[in-house]
């Protein structure tokens, strides 16, 4: 249940929210994010996104908004608006469509059919791919191997997920670059509760060649 599902993130962090009724479409939701360390309520590279998830649109997309405040920021980034396709398709078609790099692991993953397959009890292995476009000059085809491992400790619906998976330029010269993530699922929310996601870019540049993007669940609103 979703309040399992924030007791579960309250161990952790002290993060708590209000239980939304049965059968509900989330409107909104909040992330505590870490980059390039974990998530924390403070300090350098931690902050909080603000994200405002549509309804569904006649092609089945959603439009989803999202908006980072860093730790210490006296303001907060500007926002970014991208149709979300159910299998994770992301485009962005608005300036600004940088993607920062905490948006850019969860958009996908807000697409309707993105965990469809994740069988029942948490288990089942399937191949994710979807196409990411945020400007002229950046578009990228992911693909991943997602393996559901079953319900996280002292939950039934929290449901843990490894992947492993590639990115490549669409039209570059240059391949994106090898990921990793877990995740945990809370698959009555439908929200990723828990995301820790790895990625090595390629070509290697220089020693500085890994992101680490951290995000957790703090809050969900369904729609009215």
């Amino acid at each position: 249940m979703f309040v399992q599902a924030l007791a579960l993130l309250a161990s952790i962090d002290g993060a708590s929210a209000g239980s939304p009724p049965a059968n509900f479409t989330i409107a909104h939701a909040d992330y505590r994010f870490g980059y390039n360390t974990a998530a924390a309520q403070t300090g350098p590279g931690t902050g909080t996104m603000s994200v405002d998830i549509g309804p569904a649109m006649p092609d089945g997309g959603v439009m989803v908004s999202a908006t980072d405040t860093w730790w210490n920021s006296v303001r907060s980034r500007a926002t970014n608006s991208c149709e979300v396709y159910p299998n994770g398709n992301v485009t962005c078609l608005d300036r600004p469509y940088d993607l920062s790099p905490m948006q850019l692991v969860l958009f996908p993953m807000l697409g309707r059919q993105y965990f469809s397959r994740l069988g029942r009890s948490g288990d089942g292995s399937w191949t994710q791919s979807y196409r990411v476009s945020h400007g002229d000059l950046y578009l990228y085809d992911y693909r991943f191997a997602m393996r559901g491992t079953g319900a996280a400790a002292g939950t039934n619906s929290i449901f843990s997920i490894d992947v492993s998976g590639t990115s490549d330029q669409v039209g570059g010269r240059y391949r994106g670059g090898d990921l990793k993530q877990h995740i945990e699922y809370d698959a009555e929310v439908g929200l990723p509760a828990i995301v820790e996601d790895q990625r090595a870019h390629l070509p290697q540049t220089s020693i500085y060649n890994n992101d680490y993007v951290e995000l957790r669940l703090i809050g969900a609103s369904p729609a009215q």
